[in-house]
């Protein structure tokens, strides 16, 4: 007789199988044992139950029973997550900590947003109103920076037949009841979501608006789109972290989600340290009132580590179906895929490439798909952005994660190792990046920056691809032997990389750079190679050409003009203009 409980036959770290399983379904959420585990169901056949438990399963013994949910694994979504640190399945770190101080017990249950917390809630429905699915019928001011709507869940929708005063609730009080025919909803402060379900928008948009992030390879080399992909691959030690902090404290998103999965426990540390101090330079405020921290370090359970990212993806498309723009940064894939492997070994699945399990492909797939810039059920325009950091072994990136990841992103900023022990950050290779974003921003570039901004972008990336091929000859012949023409190719390049590739974070001018100084930096950048090439034409030798000092001066142009004061530049422009002038003149006698 089956009595609705499982019973545990089989235990092979989070991977357990039970017997009695017949009631159950799949992606069913479970308690496991005595201590009450979080699981979640994973395969049925006949009466065996396969699970993954997404917590520390040592002490769990056979013959321990399996008790039912019925509900999939679900977030709870509502005010109060952001500014808050949740593990892989939305438990909260500090009230854990406050529970059971510097670890993680087990059966502490699934704990999530604080529902005895009250907030004061202004209504925008009134009774007779209709309402449907994904409309706002409240707001909450979660943070000084961020308005939380309250929306109608998913499949709901009807006559509103009561509705609150404006005032303080608790998150379990009913704020409004819908009818729908016979049957009444009661809409509370949140709603629950499963976790490995995308949520519905009314219309996916196509791509046409640029994440602005102020730093200048991404922003005019290698653009991310609004509700785009991107990928930033890179050894140990490239900065990958580095590169997706100047992400989450400069972009133009509204809201940050920081995944850290599996990541390195003195990395997230740093990471937990440094995101409460940083400052959001847009209101003067910290960036954590606008910024939810997922934390899932290695010695964390594997399996909740594979839950982190649905649990970041589901959170951020909940905010941007409130019509805010979202950027999620998952650090790292990488880590996220190793649980897989592993998840997949101790099933005794038959593996694919390098141990990884054959759906590795289609899992990152369906991870990278729900990006997207949408109209959300509410008539708004919002997005989520997907920017994934991988972390392929030895920097390796034919490896199987880097590889099928490049399949489903459209922005590849490749780390280069060789360039961050040079110290040049952002270490992102110019040679092996690609953005696929090009030419569905080209409008927005054109109307927003300059008619000629990608023409100037293909004109340096050409300079930068001839360099390559003459530093090899360089390393064999040395420069002198070159052409005045290739060697200022080269001088040139030069003044590229080191005055506008590079970006100094820490520098206060330097560390953001609005669009219009990006703009006018390669303008400049292109006159004086304009200048010294048509110096050659004329039989001017480089050494005239190359006048130290204003070659200097234009290199240290993002530390030297102000971000708010470009009327600088002209100054250099003439004085291009006048050294070049008087130059020709003096050979043309």
């Amino acid at each position: 007789m089956n009595n609705g409980q499982g019973v545990i036959t089989f235990i092979n770290g989070p991977v357990i199988r039970a017997k009695n399983m017949d009631d159950f379904r799949i992606r069913e959420m479970v308690m496991v044992g005595e201590n009450k585990l979080i699981g979640e169901v994973i395969s049925l056949e006949g009466n065996i139950g396969t699970i993954q438990v997404y917590e520390e399963t040592s002490g769990l013994k056979s013959g321990e029973k399996i008790l039912p949910t019925g509900k999939p694994l679900s977030l709870k979504l509502g005010p109060g997550m952001l500014g808050n640190i949740f593990d892989g399945i939305q438990r909260p770190l500090d009230k854990i900590n406050t529970l059971s101080e510097g670890f993680i017990p087990e059966g502490i249950g699934l704990i999530s947003i604080d529902t005895e917390k009250a907030w004061a809630v202004k209504l925008l429905v009134q009774v007779g109103d209709k309402v449907k699915s994904g409309q706002i019928f409240g707001e909450v001011q979660e943070t000084s920076l961020i308005v939380h709507r309250l929306l109608v869940p998913i499949g709901i929708s009807g006559t509103v037949t009561a509705v609150k005063q404006d005032g303080i609730y608790g998150m379990e009080e009913t704020l409004v009841v819908v009818e729908e025919g016979k049957q009444q909803h009661f809409l509370k402060m949140y709603q629950e979501w499963s976790v490995r379900e995308s949520r519905p928008s009314k219309e996916r948009k196509p791509i046409e608006r640029p994440l602005v992030t102020g730093q200048r390879i991404l922003d005019i080399f290698f653009p991310i789109a609004k509700g785009g992909t991107a990928a930033i691959p890179g050894g140990f030690g490239t900065g990958k972290t580095m590169t997706q902090h100047q992400l989450a404290k400069w972009s133009d998103a509204d809201i940050i989600v920081y995944i850290g999965c599996g990541e390195r426990g003195n990395e997230m540390t740093e990471v937990l340290e440094d995101f409460p101090k940083l400052i959001d330079p847009k209101s003067d405020k910290p960036i954590m009132e606008r910024t939810i921290l997922i934390a899932n370090t290695s010695n964390m359970p594997v399996a909740a580590r594979e839950a982190s990212i649905y649990t970041g993806i589901t959170m951020a498309e909940y905010f941007r179906d409130m019509g805010y723009h979202v950027a999620i940064m998952a650090d790292s894939t990488s880590r996220w895929a190793e649980a897989l492997r592993e998840i997949s070994g101790r099933l005794e699945e038959m593996p694919a490439e390098e141990g990884y399990p054959a759906y590795l492909p289609s899992r990152l797939a369906e991870f990278y798909e729900r990006a997207g810039y949408v109209t959300t059920l509410n008539d708004q325009e919002a997005s989520v952005t997907v920017i994934g950091a991988v972390s392929p072994a030895g920097g390796d990136f034919s490896e199987p994660v880097t590889e099928n990841t490049k399949r489903f992103v459209n922005a590849f900023l490749g780390l280069d190792r060789k360039l961050a022990y040079a110290r040049h950050y952002p270490a992102i290779n110019w040679l092996t990046s690609y953005s696929g974003y090009l030419k569905a921003l080209d409008g927005w570039y054109r109307e927003n920056i300059g008619e000629d901004i990608l023409e100037l972008r293909g004109k340096m990336m050409k300079i930068l691809h001839e360099e390559n091929k003459l530093l090899e000859i360089v390393q064999l012949v040395g420069e002198d032997v070159l052409p005045d023409d290739q060697r200022l190719v080269l001088e040139i390049s030069k003044v590229l990389k080191i005055g506008f590739l590079q970006q100094n974070a820490f520098h206060k001018e330097d560390t953001f750079v609005p669009l219009e100084k990006q703009y006018k930096m390669v303008k400049l950048i292109d006159q004086l190679y304009e200048r010294c090439f048509r110096g050659i034409k004329l039989g001017i030798p480089i050494s005239q050409l190359k006048q130290e000092q204003l070659f200097q001066d234009i290199i240290k142009v993002k530390y030297t003009i102000p971000n708010d004061n470009l009327e600088a530049f002209a100054v250099l422009e003439k004085r291009i203009a006048e050294y070049y002038d008087e130059l020709e003149e003096k050979y043309n006698r």
